[in-house]
């Protein structure tokens, strides 16, 4: 008769099995070439290396780490399309191992995510040396950069980006901003609020201070001693 596997046998079992698994990934470690196993530990700690481009070939470079020849792709050299393989010969890279296979003996190496890191962190050291200098009330000039339904997107004179809300585009009501700006229109705005490093701005808030400097000059009450020169002038002429 069969006996049937309880809970604990099942629990029991995959536990043996998972041991040994883990023994025989030991053993492979203990095996594996001790350069090798140092450039495993390189691909899995993402470890930034600096090499020296030491030959080209066809679809790439070769440089050496740890006494192995490595393989740096064409396209894994920079961010942009590399034309001439040349101009990396005996220049030195920031690389990480992306590929390091010692059965197949394979080593292969990438400067491009090292270099699109650095990028980020510049771009963002200077979009923050950017927003340190705004302050809420500041006009500037700015294009317009994309449309949206719901409000159009400013490039700004110091590189950032804002939204102009539609309902902060015009003093009028605005249904589509596609109706009142196009992309690549140059227009001023002012800053009215930031929040969670997003800018808001706003061309209403100009046109309704357009307004007011109208309306001070239109309605600009006399000094009280010009009416009463005025008076004294038109009681003269009185023949009493």
């Amino acid at each position: 008769m069969e006996e049937k596997m309880t809970m604990d046998d099942l629990s029991e079992e995959l536990e043996a099995s998972y041991k040994e698994a883990e023994e025989a990934g030991a053993e492979a470690t203990e095996e594996m070439d001790p350069v090798w196993a140092t450039l495993k530990g390189y691909l899995e700690e993402k470890t930034v290396l600096t090499v020296k481009v030491g030959g080209i070939v066809n679809s790439g470079v070769i440089a050496y780490v740890e006494g192995i020849r490595g393989f740096i792709p064409a396209s894994r050299l920079a961010l942009e399309h590399v034309e001439d393989l040349n101009e990396f010969l005996n220049k030195k890279l920031k690389v990480r191992v992306i590929t390091a296979d010692p059965q197949k003996k394979r080593l292969v190496l990438s400067a491009r995510e090292i270099l699109r890191d650095e990028a980020r962190a510049e771009a963002n050291k200077k979009r923050q040396e950017a927003m340190d200098q705004l302050q809420i009330g500041d006009v500037m000039e700015g294009t317009v950069e994309s449309l949206k339904d719901y409000g159009a997107f400013i490039r700004l004179e110091n590189g950032l980006s804002g939204l102009v809300h539609v309902s902060q585009i015009s003093d009028k009501r605005v249904e589509v901003p596609a109706k009142v700006l196009k992309e690549g229109e140059t227009v001023k705005v002012k800053l009215i609020a930031i929040k969670d490093g997003k800018l808001s701005l706003s061309m209403k808030a100009l046109l309704e201070k357009s307004e007011e400097h109208h309306t001070d000059r239109d309605y600009k009450l006399p000094k009280s001693e010009n009416i009463s020169t005025n008076l004294g002038s038109l009681l003269a002429k009185l023949d009493l």
